[in-house]
């Protein structure tokens, strides 16, 4: 069975994503090489991604696509480590030091 996109999921992902990289819509549209107004279409689901702008808007944002669809999975196990690794990415050693140490009290 053949499962839908919810591009409503995956506007929302990618504008969370900007938002906590301090990016704007109009820096990731030049970026992309498109119009703001489509990554805003984009963010708010009045418009698909194509696969090459939703490539684009991975890597501009330094994401894999498989972060920016990891809510939809069935098996979200591989989507939850890459989420977990992109927030880390944005952690200095210090905080990344101490992440570690929890995870292995845990």
């Amino acid at each position: 069975m053949q499962q839908e996109l919810n591009y409503g999921l995956l506007g929302q992902r990618i504008k969370a994503l900007r938002q906590r990289k301090g990016i704007t819509q109009d820096y990731l549209a030049e970026m992309v090489s498109c119009n703001t107004s489509h990554i805003s279409n984009i963010e708010n689901n009045h418009t698909k991604a194509s696969l090459n702008v939703l490539l684009a808007i991975a890597n501009a944002l330094n994401t894999s696509i498989d972060f920016l669809l990891s809510d939809q999975y069935e098996n979200s196990s591989l989507a939850l480590d890459n989420a977990i690794l992109n927030l880390l990415q944005d952690c200095d050693d210090q905080k990344k030091e101490k992440i570690l140490k929890i995870i292995e009290i845990i």
